[in-house]
C-alpha cells in the first residue's frame, strides 16, 4: 500500500475504483469458505480498491476487504455482516488517505451496487474529503415530485460525445454516439434531510437495429457547470468500465446542441 500511495502522490487526480469479485474454491478442502452466487458453490469474496490515473495508468491497490458468507437460515435470510457495508467502508478507507495526499484529488468510483444513500450521506458528513462518482441504480423520487432520471432529461442536452465500443463476447465493436445531460438536484438523505447530487446522463439515441442502447446514469457530489465538466466525469467512469478493455478509444466532442 505504501508504494501505491507514493505513486498516487505524483498525480493531480487518482481514481479509486471499487468492485467485488468471487474467489471460487469449489471442490477444494479449505476451511473458512462460504457460499457464493449459488449456495452449493464454495469460496470467498474480495472487494478491492484499485487506483488508476484518468489516463488509465495503474497505480496499485490501497485496500481489500475479504469475507466468506454464512449459509442462509431456514427462513431464507443470511446471517452475518451486512454486505452492502463494504461500499461505505471502502469510501471511509479512501477518505483516511486524503489527509496524507493534499495535492491529489481522490475520486471514489463504483458501479450500480454502490448507489446507496448511506454512502453519500457519510461522504457529506465527512465534508467530502474524497469525491464520489457512482452509476445510478435507483430512479429516486424527488421531494418536489417527479423522478430523478426524468428530471435530468427534462433539460436541453449539453452536447454529444462519440467513442469506440470494443468487441466483447456476443457484442461486435461499433461506434457509440451519446447525447449528454446534467442537472443538480436534491434527493432525500434517508434521515429526514436532503442531499445535493448531480445526475449526468449519457444516452445513445439511435443504436443499430438489434443493439441495446448504451446509456449511463451517473451520480456525483461534484458540480457540473458546462459540457466539459460532464464529459470529464463520463471519462472518469469509463476508466472503470473499460479498464481492462480497449483503452485506445477516445472521445470526439461534439459542439453543444
Amino acid at each position: 500500500m505504501d508504494s501505491t500511495v507514493a505513486r498516487m502522490r505524483q498525480h493531480p487526480v487518482a481514481l479509486c475504483l471499487q468492485d467485488t469479485t468471487e474467489l471460487d474454491f469449489n471442490g477444494q478442502s479449505i476451511g473458512g469458505l462460504g457460499p457464493l452466487s449459488f449456495e452449493a458453490q464454495r469460496g470467498m469474496y474480495l472487494h478491492p480498491t484499485y487506483v488508476v490515473t484518468p489516463e488509465r495508468e495503474p497505480l496499485g491497490i490501497t485496500d481489500a476487504w475479504m469475507w466468506s458468507r454464512e449459509a442462509k437460515a431456514a427462513d431464507g435470510t443470511r446471517p452475518g455482516v451486512r454486505e452492502s457495508l463494504r461500499w461505505t467502508e471502502g469510501y471511509a478507507r479512501i477518505a483516511e488517505l486524503a489527509a496524507s495526499l493534499p495535492d491529489t484529488r481522490l475520486v471514489y468510483i463504483a458501479d450500480r451496487e454502490a448507489d446507496i444513500v448511506e454512502l453519500m450521506r457519510h461522504a457529506r458528513d465527512l465534508g467530502y474529503p474524497v469525491d464520489w462518482l457512482i452509476r445510478s441504480q435507483h430512479n429516486r423520487c424527488l421531494p418536489e415530485g417527479g423522478k430523478l432520471w426524468a428530471q435530468t432529461l427534462n433539460d436541453v442536452p449539453l452536447g454529444e460525445i462519440e467513442f469506440a465500443l470494443a468487441a466483447r463476447p456476443g457484442q461486435t465493436a461499433r461506434t457509440i454516439r451519446q447525447q449528454v445531460w446534467a442537472r443538480t438536484l436534491d434527493i432525500p438523505d434517508g434521515v429526514g434531510g436532503l442531499l445535493s447530487v448531480t445526475c449526468v446522463v449519457a444516452k445513445e439515441m439511435s443504436p443499430p437495429i438489434g443493439c441495446k442502447a448504451v446509456e449511463w446514469r451517473l451520480l456525483t457530489n461534484r458540480t457540473v457547470t458546462d459540457f466539459t465538466d460532464a464529459v470529464a466525469l463520463i471519462e472518469w467512469y469509463r476508466c472503470r468500465w473499460e479498464v481492462t478493455g480497449n483503452q485506445s478509444a477516445l472521445y470526439i466532442l461534439r459542439s453543444p446542441l
